[in-house]
């Protein structure tokens, strides 16, 4: 269930990560060039609130990550939401980490040529929970 949901808010259109998600699922990956600056953690913390249930991870060179791990009934199941997140990352041109297996997939994002965290990752987080939400 959707923060929304859990809060009883239900999918009115006033919910404020609805609005937020909404945002961030009308817009397309934009190409990024090393020497861009990754977030800082206060722009992280901005951008956490417009998705829902990722969690922000730091890799062993201390660079942040979204991860979100997903439930399925089998492993076909966790296989078509990964070819899913396949196409969508194709399409954007913005590639995530994805491990899978029976009854699971786990998700991290990061744009790995600045070390960090950008718009395009919230961007693609965004895109792979409308997956669900289909």
């Amino acid at each position: 269930a959707s923060r929304c949901q859990r809060e009883g808010r239900g999918f009115e259109p006033l919910c404020p990560l609805q609005e937020f998600m909404e945002d961030l699922l009308k817009k397309k990956c934009l190409p990024c060039e090393g020497g861009a600056i990754p977030f800082d953690i206060s722009k992280i913390h901005e951008y956490q609130k417009k998705v829902d249930g990722w969690d922000i991870k730091k890799n062993d060179k201390d660079a942040h990550f979204l991860e979100k791990k997903f439930k399925f009934k089998n492993f076909i199941k966790s296989q078509e939401f990964v070819n899913k997140v396949g196409e969508i990352s194709e399409e954007e041109g913005h590639h995530p980490d994805i491990y899978f297996g029976w009854g699971y997939a786990k998700i991290n994002i990061t744009t790995h040529a600045i070390e960090g965290l950008s718009e395009n990752d919230f961007i693609l987080a965004a895109k792979i929970d409308e997956i669900l939400n289909v």
